[in-house]
């Protein structure tokens, strides 16, 4: 078993990795800029969160049904998954570039920051909104590649995308000057590029699946709102858990940027361990999301039982691993991406929360993938809610004590800020360990 795990989760993790770079890059090479600019980056990044965070369940739906698809044997239903998927998401990358102008006013009463932060974040937004179709259509292939147990290609899909990326925002900032519109131009060229290279390996991989079904009646049955429907009633659940999910990330960005413009240039880089560590621990859970769904296609309970033991053990390790890793060298992590001293010592004080991320959220990653192959949405959305709730009901309840000074006033806040951050993360995982048996193994048996 574990060599089917890690099978799965290493192209996974090489995926992941890339993934964050594109904001990874992002921050540093606008770090080295000023202050300002982590702040309109860190607005600028999680605008586009906010909105494609929304979406996720293009991929994490896609990827369930695919799944257990591809264990029961049903290939023109792994088809059909495949084209709703990608219809859905060309339809929605179309309506978010109409509305464009509507989301960014809104984004600029959501988000607080100075006139300058908030003037380069949209200036940011502008440009890199173009990219929704290629971002959302690769949602779509990505999640169909994972279902159909095969995790190589978009490892490769994902490479391809951060070297393109990286060396167009390079050349556009450091050559042309581009600034931050050139960051954003970067992105976009990146993910067209990377639709491009998906689209070709779905027809090079998988063409005769798709021409001997490609016709009228097929596209009409998958099409249809009957067939439709139970995607939808899935994704629905995916899509409320995932507005809570956005709204817990904008609500720390928007926060910080509250407090002061340096709070939210600190945030911007403690959020970049959080990131590194749950792109890693998704690459186990996206073999969670193959393995599960396939099994419980097979309605083999066994080797279910087996996969989220052995996937629960290497969470545990790598939790080990990175909480030692980031005690050691959360300092020098922190230097990648700016090398502004004043940003860096006050960042130290922080840093401490780093070493929470690890215990407090694997968990919840991994049973996100667990359950996500399961289809078990409801459970998510259900478990997201509490989760959700708990956050708010912390900050705002130890916001009401008075801080002793004012001289320390944004330094418990932000403490308080990361604090319902981490009982946020824990309770998401306490949440789906309850109900396991119920959501995941009993499936099973059906």
């Amino acid at each position: 078993m574990n060599r089917k795990i890690l099978n799965l989760a290493l192209p996974n993790i090489v995926t992941n990795i890339t993934v964050p770079l594109l904001g990874m890059v992002d921050t540093a090479i606008v770090g080295h800029l000023s202050e300002t600019h982590i702040g309109a980056i860190a607005i600028g990044t999680q605008i586009f969160n906010l909105i494609y965070w929304n979406f996720g369940f293009l991929r994490m739906g896609t990827s369930g049904f695919t799944a257990q698809a591809y264990g029961s044997r049903r290939l023109d239903e792994a088809v059909r998954v495949f084209l709703r998927a990608f219809a859905i998401a060309i339809a929605i990358a179309l309506t978010l570039i109409v509305l464009q102008y509507p989301i960014a006013l809104l984004s600029q009463y959501i988000f607080n920051g100075s006139d300058k932060v908030l003037s380069l974040a949209l200036s940011y937004f502008f440009v890199r909104i173009w990219a929704a179709p290629a971002t959302l259509g690769l949602y779509a292939i990505k999640g169909w590649f994972i279902g159909m147990q095969n995790s190589k290609l978009p490892m490769w899909i994902a490479i391809f995308i951060n070297v393109v990326n990286i060396l167009c925002s390079l050349l556009f900032v450091l050559v042309f000057h581009w600034d931050i519109r050139g960051v954003a131009l970067g992105t976009v060229i990146a993910q067209y590029s990377g639709l491009v290279v998906g689209l070709f390996f779905v027809i090079l991989r998988y063409g005769k699946l798709f021409r001997g079904r490609m016709n009228k009646a097929f596209l009409f049955e998958t099409l249809q709102w009957g067939a439709m429907r139970h995607f939808f009633r899935v994704n629905g659940d995916i899509f409320l858990r995932t507005i809570c999910l956005a709204a817990v990330f904008t609500f720390i960005t928007s926060e910080s940027g509250r407090i002061s413009d340096q709070i939210l240039a600190i945030d911007a880089l403690l959020l970049q361990f959080f990131t590194l560590f749950s792109y890693i621990m998704d690459g186990f859970a996206y073999a969670g999301e193959s393995l599960v769904g396939r099994y419980i296609g097979a309605r083999d309970r066994h080797s279910l039982v087996s996969t989220v033991r052995h996937l629960l053990v290497w969470g545990l390790a790598l939790t080990a691993l990175f909480t030692a890793a980031y005690a050691a060298f959360g300092e020098q992590f922190l230097r990648i991406f700016s090398d502004k001293q004043n940003v860096i010592e006050a960042a130290r004080p922080y840093l401490l929360w780093t070493l929470i991320i690890p215990v407090c959220g694997f968990s919840a990653f991994l049973f996100d993938g667990i359950f996500v192959g399961a289809t078990a949405s409801r459970t998510m959305r259900n478990t997201m809610f509490i989760a959700t709730i708990a956050f708010f009901a912390v900050y705002y309840a130890l916001r009401m004590i008075p801080p002793s000074t004012n001289a320390n006033a944004d330094y418990i806040q932000n403490n308080t800020l990361w604090l319902a951050f981490m009982i946020y993360l824990a309770t998401r995982g306490i949440g789906q360990a309850l109900m396991l048996q119920h959501s995941v193994y009993d499936k099973a048996n059906h």
